[in-house]
């Protein structure tokens, strides 16, 4: 259905001593620790460990459906994986799933997804590979499309295929089961995901396959595919769904949550520094590169007094560094101290006419200034201290505004807006 050429991109070399995964050729106890770090479950850990006692380059993929035109650094996580079994030496394949695209993943939906048309896909899958290259060598990832073998299956290749499920199996599904129990559609060709992305394992002979906690199904139908069509069975690895800059919901571009790894670093910059303390670990435990003895240092000098955002600015640095450079991180790194430590306003601010004669609540205001998406949203952020009016602090989520001049209204770090009173 589409071609590809794996060459068409280059790789970044940042020069940065974080900007590759840990990893390098040891006993086979030393190389599963390096796996284990950052993942969820090996299943099963035992055949996983038998595979690299061979000594043998592995065949690794990770399929990934274009569904969005852009990357972003929760999809990063699996990508930093297979970039570590890559510098173990094993073959990597990075599969698009053009043909998956079509049937429109069902995995945590509680409707029938819109399947995406040819062209998005083919646009998306363009970027893609544009941007999958920051992280992995170009030179040794094989660039893939399920199309490839899909597309030549006929009408009774794919009734062979069906015939390898039961139903009674497909509605142990978390979320099937849940839309059967409150009798909402599922459509016939949702059953089938799964089962063309377990052929995928097929087609392609994978030792290892990876993928989100989310997935775990799919993969798990991958590794039954594999013994039905007589194949040796892979392994799974499943790493954890980063959750995005709520803390709350996983990183996702339709929640607004996420950090594209094509945004500007300034603007990459202000949003890992706009997460909260708690939270900065799990992002050095997923995204960072550091040894994580280095890292156990960092929490060692919080607990001893260290401002917890000065190693915010060291995870900053390593992030923007590995997907633009070190000068680029070192500005944006600038820019933020001289923006918001010196609590300065941006200039150009949006202006929102609002009308207050009568009064109205902070939360109310905030939403209506489209700083919050919500006003239960806006109330937690009030709860946090995080909303201010001219640099002051509201500290009642019930506070009624009745403002008359035009004045700041601040959320976070990195929102604001002139109201200007109607």
């Amino acid at each position: 259905m589409f071609t590809v050429d794996s060459k068409q991109s280059q790789s970044i070399d940042n020069g940065s001593k974080t900007s590759t995964p840990e990893a390098t050729a040891g006993e086979p106890s030393d190389v599963m620790k390096q796996l284990l770090r950052g993942a969820d479950e090996i299943i099963p850990q035992a055949e996983l460990e038998e595979k690299l006692a061979t000594g043998k380059p592995l065949e690794i993929k990770a399929g990934f459906d274009p569904t969005a035109p852009d990357l972003h650094l929760g999809h990063t996580v699996l990508i930093n994986k297979l970039r570590q079994f890559q510098l173990l030496g094993h073959n990597v394949s990075f599969l698009i799933g053009d043909f998956t695209g079509l049937i429109g993943d069902p995995t945590g939906k509680s409707a029938t997804r819109p399947p995406l048309t040819e062209a998005e896909i083919l646009q998306n899958a363009q970027t893609y590979q544009e941007q999958v290259f920051k992280i992995l060598d170009p030179e040794l990832t094989r660039v893939r499309f399920n199309s490839e073998w899909m597309s030549k299956m006929s009408s009774a290749d794919m009734i062979r295929l069906a015939a390898q499920h039961t139903v009674a199996r497909m509605l142990e599904r978390d979320d099937f089961s849940k839309r059967y129990a409150a009798q909402q559609s599922i459509a016939i060709h949702e059953f089938l995901y799964p089962l063309v992305q377990g052929y995928d394992s097929v087609a392609m002979n994978t030792d290892v396959e990876l993928g989100g906690t989310d997935q775990k199904f799919n993969l798990l139908v991958g590794r039954e595919m594999q013994r039905a069509y007589g194949k040796p069975q892979q392994a799974i690895v499943t790493v954890p769904i980063l959750e995005g800059l709520d803390g709350v919901q996983k990183m996702s571009k339709s929640l607004g949550n996420y950090i594209g790894i094509t945004d500007a670093p300034n603007e990459m910059f202000g949003k890992l520094m706009s997460i909260s303390d708690d939270l900065m670990w799990r992002y050095f435990e997923l995204l960072s590169f550091r040894p994580i003895s280095e890292i156990e240092a960092f929490e060692k000098q919080i607990q001893n007094g260290v401002n917890p955002r000065d190693i915010k600015f060291l995870l900053c640095e390593e992030v923007i560094t590995r997907f633009h450079d070190p000068k680029a991180a070192e500005s944006a790194k600038e820019d933020f101290i001289q923006r918001f430590q010196k609590n300065a306003i941006p200039d150009n601010l949006p202006e929102v006419a609002i009308d207050l004669e009568q009064g109205m609540l902070i939360a109310n205001l905030v939403k209506e200034a489209q700083l919050c998406a919500s006003t239960s949203e806006a109330m937690r952020m009030v709860k946090q201290g995080a909303v201010k009016i001219n640099g002051d602090r509201v500290a009642d989520a019930r506070q009624q505004i009745n403002e008359t001049e035009p004045f700041v209204l601040q959320v976070g770090k990195r929102k604001f807006a002139k109201i200007i009173p109607s």
